[in-house]
């Protein structure tokens, strides 16, 4: 899990070893001071010349400022070293998540990458830092002043035998009931995120259904349920200053009795008032260590959690990769589904799909009708391969779909999804989405295929207007046509509508698919949909139920031989013939 997460160090590597070798330059220093200060204690109680005091003042002076020099050196560069660490990790799940495929998206749900890429990073950068710096200094100066302790104090340094391991077990008592805490907490702030992203998506509705009271109460009841298993870690962390002060206190309880003791009844010769002093100073070092330790643990202890769910994402392998020689040339748009089924997940019960055996030759018009669930849209994504088949092959030009490259397939199949999605920045921008070199006769000639034209240039900045976050400035009709005209741009072998004509009216739709047949008559279409009239004069229709298709052909097949579509005709035009359609 570490050496996953470590690896995004790369460039950063030489600030983590200068870190390293200044806070252990301080910490060397840091170490010698009591010694020489000890020393220097016992020349003035005995009397000491004015040369001897300057020179050691001098000495001390010249070691302090080293160790603030070394002390503010390791804080840059531990700074610069956490932040492009944090920055790289961000960077390559950012660009994992890229390569996933929807498979793996579902697995992860967007809100908890949402929280992976922030509050994870975020804890991890902090504990990040504080091990470079903190986790170095802490054992360097432990190590070193117990050595310095016991050299100097003999028999007084027997304290740090009953202290550290008493603090010891405290500390593992405390990070074995905080950390479940810790992780309730995160998966918690997972919910909470689901949440705001619900309430900001869905704004119009709960305005509409005036539920902002009601969206108020469940974000309290979220946040309320993290501050509740924070405050609980918190709790059981915070019982390490008490535990710190205990220790601290002993201590110097034990230097100051035990040592006055032998200091009066060996009169000075075996303990002197320096090794006193020195040993209160290593003392202080050495407790003040083990807290910087604790706060260490507890650090890492909080964050373990953090770098286990980043971990999970950047071990995370792609459910769809590009196969080796992969193929990059697609001859045509025609259509092969050999019997094929599919489901989301491995361990789901049905299949959305269940035995699909269809040929769509090149260029021809493909209408699919079905009721919600009925697989349409589960159908038309296997095409580009955003999930692949559980069973049976999917062939475009001929050719099964795997074995193509992954960039070249998906900018040969064109698909406006049911949500459509556009994104800050101008219409042309947006537009470019399909075609980064397309030249403004071209994004004109897409929008006029589109049935775009015409509204995009009753704005005051036409091509130029800027579409806000969401495109909440453009209605869902005006939204449609500008994801048809960005998916015309990409100039698709095969061209697939996922009910994205839905919000425009019946004159519109009929002069989009109008434009379709006489300006890229080669492209395979395919439109799902839910009025029979935006069907009717494709070449085949296929009437999807239960993930099956259940009849095939064109409208006067289908009118015949098919209850279903002759149900959902008459349905949609009240009994009249197809002129009156």
């Amino acid at each position: 899990m570490y050496k996953t997460i470590l690896k995004c160090l790369r460039e950063y590597k030489l600030p983590v070893i200068l870190t390293i070798l200044f806070i252990t330059g301080e910490a060397i220093i840091e170490a010698i001071i009591p010694t020489i200060t000890a020393d220097l204690v016992n020349h003035v109680t005995n009397g000491v010349e004015m040369d001897y005091l300057l020179r050691t003042g001098g000495i001390l002076f010249v070691m302090t400022v080293i160790s603030l020099a070394c002390g503010g050196l390791a804080g840059y560069t531990s700074a610069k070293a956490a932040a492009g660490f944090s920055k790289n990790v961000r960077h390559d799940i950012f660009a994992r998540v890229q390569a996933f495929s929807f498979r793996n998206i579902d697995k992860f749900s967007t809100s908890s990458l949402v929280t992976r890429l922030t509050t994870d990073i975020n804890n991890v950068q902090m504990a990040f830092m504080m091990c470079i710096r903190m986790a170095v200094r802490a054992p360097l100066m432990l190590i070193f002043s117990i050595t310095m302790a016991f050299i100097m104090g003999g028999s007084l340094a027997v304290t740090f035998a009953i202290v550290i391991p008493v603090l010891a077990f405290g500390l593992c008592m405390i990070a074995k009931f905080a950390m479940p805490a810790f992780r309730s907490v995160f998966k918690r702030y997972d919910r909470l995120n689901e949440s705001i992203e619900e309430n900001v998506r869905g704004m119009r509705v709960v305005k509409g259904f005036a539920r902002e009271e009601h969206e108020k109460e469940k974000f309290r009841k979220a946040s309320d349920s993290i501050c509740k298993e924070f405050t609980k870690a918190e709790r059981i962390v915070a019982l390490n200053a008490p535990l710190m002060q205990i220790c601290l206190y002993f201590n110097m309880a034990f230097i100051l009795s035990y040592g006055s003791k032998i200091i009066i009844s060996g009169r000075g010769l075996d303990v002197n008032v320096g090794q006193i002093s020195g040993m209160l100073t290593y003392g202080f070092q050495i407790l003040i260590q083990l807290m910087m330790l604790s706060m260490i643990y507890v650090m890492l202890t909080m964050s373990a959690e953090s770098v286990r769910r980043i971990s999970e994402v950047l071990i995370e392998e792609p459910a769809i990769r590009n196969p080796e020689d992969a193929v990059s040339e697609i001859k045509n748009g025609a259509i092969d589904f050999n019997g094929v089924s599919f489901k989301y997940s491995d361990s789901a019960k049905r299949y959305s799909l269940s035995d699909i055996d269809l040929h769509i030759p090149s260029g021809a018009t493909v209408g699919i009708l079905g009721g919600t669930g009925s697989g349409k849209s589960s159908l038309v994504q296997l095409i580009p391969r955003l999930y692949d088949t559980s069973i049976g092959e999917v062939h475009v030009g001929g050719l099964d779909v795997r074995k193509y490259d992954l960039s070249a397939l998906r900018d040969s199949v064109a698909m406006v999804l049911q949500k459509n999605v556009l994104f800050s920045g101008t219409i042309k921008e947006n537009l470019r989405w399909g075609n980064e070199e397309a030249t403004d006769e071209e994004l004109i000639e897409a929008c006029r295929l589109a049935q775009a034209h015409d509204f995009v240039m009753s704005f005051p900045d036409g091509y130029d207007t800027k579409i806000e976050q969401g495109g909440t400035n453009v209605s869902g009709g005006q939204k449609q046509r500008l994801c048809i005209a960005r998916a015309l741009l990409k100039k698709p072998k095969i061209l697939i509508l996922d009910d994205s004509t839905s919000a425009v009216d019946t004159k519109t739709d009929a002069f989009i698919r109008s434009g379709f047949k006489k300006f890229i008559p080669d492209t395979t279409k395919i439109i799902i949909a839910q009025r029979v009239a935006s069907v009717m004069d494709a070449d085949i229709i296929l009437v999807m139920e239960n993930g099956t298709v259940a009849a095939m052909g064109n409208h006067e097949t289908l009118m015949q031989k098919s209850e279903i579509y002759r149900e959902i005709y008459e349905q949609q035009t009240n009994g009249g013939d197809d002129d009156a359609a």
